[in-house]
């Protein structure tokens, strides 16, 4: 599947992007695409692997970031090769563009880039699907300066993700109203249901969260009206090196997906 039929697809149904949030190892990440791809499978779904080769905006220093860019990528390949799923991963600075975009079939844009222009700009030009994550600071009608940005390359392969919005120190919430303001943009609207019930920082050194929200919120937003579903899914989220708190069990991935498909069901039958 090439980045122009996965956006394609991404027009006239719905589709998920699930993974573990960083890459800890090349078995773990296989195990996990393995288990997705046999769900996409199952459900005859759209779905994309997500994994990150480098968390550049860790809390601590000390925190796990990944295995880099380069052997990141070839394990993204593989993973892609063995299993014949899309991927999709971060990058942080534009001359990650070309690179990635050769291997991805998405690239993503993490919410707190998401007005660094140079990196749009680059991303855009690689012409991969463009995922683009709303920060938790920009007001949702004031992405289509983002999706401007991207345009300019002649790229128009482009999704917003909402994923909450700051509430206080250390919290977040999440404004329904995003999904059909930034709909109005004339692109599909992600909902990142495992980023949105993170605890910024409330770790002590690193982010908490809460995942026993994460089916609430992504029904919610699947009857809001979003085309797609973001979750950083793990075999054993007490024990992931990133994003834990927050990470949903691979093992209870399929269940939900099937809740999400019947909202789905509701929403492109009318």
């Amino acid at each position: 599947m090439t980045p122009d039929e996965l956006f394609q697809k991404s027009l006239h149904g719905p589709f998920i992007l699930a993974g573990p949030c960083a890459l800890e190892g090349f078995d773990i990440a296989l195990e996990a695409a393995r288990c997705l791809a046999e769900i996409a499978s199952r459900l005859d779904l759209t779905l994309v692997f997500k994994s990150s080769f480098d968390k550049a905006n860790r809390t601590s220093v000390d925190s796990f970031r990944g295995p880099g860019m380069e052997k990141g990528l070839q394990w993204l390949e593989k993973i892609k090769s063995e299993t014949g799923l899309p991927v999709v991963t971060d990058i942080h600075t534009p001359d990650q563009a070309g690179p990635v975009g050769e291997v991805a079939d998405v690239i993503q844009i993490p919410a707190f880039l998401c007005r660094q222009t140079d990196l749009l700009v680059a991303a855009g030009r690689s012409g991969a699907v463009i995922n683009v994550k709303k920060g938790q600071f920009v007001a949702p009608a004031d992405m289509r300066h983002v999706v401007g940005k991207i345009k300019s390359t002649s790229n128009e392969k482009i999704w917003l993700t909402e994923r909450g919005s700051s509430f206080g120190y250390n919290n977040l919430v999440v404004d329904m109203r995003s999904i059909s303001l930034m709909k109005s943009l004339g692109c599909p609207v992600v909902f990142d249901a495992t980023h949105s019930v993170q605890l910024p920082g409330g770790g002590d050194g690193c982010s908490s969260g809460q995942r026993e929200f994460v089916p609430v919120l992504a029904r919610a937003a699947v009857a809001a009206g979003a085309s797609g579903v973001f979750m950083e899914v793990h075999p054993n989220p007490d024990k992931a090196l990133c994003d834990g708190p927050n990470s949903w069990p691979l093992s209870k991935t399929e269940n939900l997906i099937k809740d999400l498909l019947s909202g789905w069901s509701i929403n492109y039958a009318c």
